[in-house]
């Protein structure tokens, strides 16, 4: 009975605390200068889809949700059992292909060194049938000699050719199941969270089946929607701030990372300033790289606060929302 009253009083109290934390942004929110720009939002965490390149069935899944991971770390193995039949077919075809690479080549030196003979006994038998020492006949026979050899020359090149682009084929097919079997291997693109596993272990996935899906920690915005009067006055790259309820006393320092060009929430009629005023562009309030790192174990999506903008260039920000980091 005393553990439960003790839970119980635990309970109301953080529930207090986390009202009084919300109570004391919006208070804060409303209490701003004219030139500083405020709106209600929600830490959003960048996803990326983990998918496969190829079809395949799911042989290994090496991280769980939660777990956090490098950026290139091997996430999940597709089966490559057909890819390296394939692999050693393509090196036996390499392999055959070296072979009569080497014979060709042996072939055309003969070749070669058959029609240089043939070409030096054209030439003495010419020299002798100026003097009248052969005939006729036997010049016209080492002519024909010298021209069967040099098309046997020619053949084995061709030969020694084809060979050889045997070769490269069998080269660039090893090189591309190399490369699918690579792909196999399922990478973190960056490193972040594993936030769901989509399939399990023996699944058959088509070419671009999803598997994971990993939360990009270094990549964390706020999202937050202002009027025209204050999404026209901003630009990409300005100093912003976020204020979270679920951290109190903290102000992170951020930057307008996009601004939508067209607004998210239109009024049939926009005749009046009250109706325009209603028109909200989206805003993308980036935490650094460096901060985003730091605080990747605190900073989680769907997280609520405010963000603010500076809208006069040359004015200071007000004291509250001077940069104050939490402890790690």
């Amino acid at each position: 009975m005393k553990k439960s009253l003790v839970w119980g009083s635990v309970a109301v109290l953080l529930a207090l605390a986390a009202a009084g934390a919300i109570w004391v942004n919006q208070y804060r929110a409303q209490d701003m200068p004219q030139n500083i720009g405020s709106a209600n939002g929600r830490l959003e965490v960048g996803r990326i889809d983990i998918a496969t390149k190829y079809a395949g069935r799911l042989q290994e899944l090496l991280v769980r949700e939660g777990d956090g991971v490098a950026g290139g770390q091997v996430l999940a193995r597709l089966d490559t059992t057909e890819l390296r039949a394939q692999l050693a077919a393509a090196q036996a075809a390499q392999g055959r292909a070296d072979q009569a690479v080497a014979r060709a080549q042996a072939e055309t030196e003969a070749r070669q060194a058959r029609e240089t003979l043939a070409q030096i006994e054209l030439k003495q038998t010419q020299g002798l049938r100026s003097d009248a020492l052969v005939s006729h006949i036997e010049l016209q026979r080492r002519q024909l000699s010298l021209q069967g050899e040099s098309a046997g020359l020619a053949a084995a090149g061709a030969a020694l050719g084809e060979a050889k682009a045997a070769g490269l084929e069998a080269q660039a097919q090893i090189a591309r199941v190399k490369s699918v079997i690579d792909d196999m291997d399922l990478r973190a693109p960056v490193a972040g969270r594993i936030e769901y596993r989509v399939v399990e272990v023996g699944a058959v996935l088509p070419a671009g089946g999803r598997v994971l899906t990993l939360l990009n920690t270094s990549d964390i915005y706020m999202t937050v929607f202002w009027p025209a009067r204050v999404a026209g006055r901003l630009r990409v790259g300005q100093e912003a701030r976020i204020v979270l309820d679920g951290v109190p006393g903290a102000v992170f320092p951020a930057k307008v990372g996009f601004v939508a060009a067209e607004a998210q929430f239109t009024p049939k009629y926009v005749e009046t300033v009250n109706e325009r005023d209603k028109l909200m562009y989206r805003v993308k309030l980036q935490v650094p790289v460096d901060l985003a790192n730091r605080y990747a174990t605190l900073l989680k999506g769907g997280m609520t606060g405010n963000g603010y903008v500076n809208l006069q260039a040359d004015a200071a920000w007000p004291a509250e929302l001077d940069i104050s980091l939490p402890k790690e």
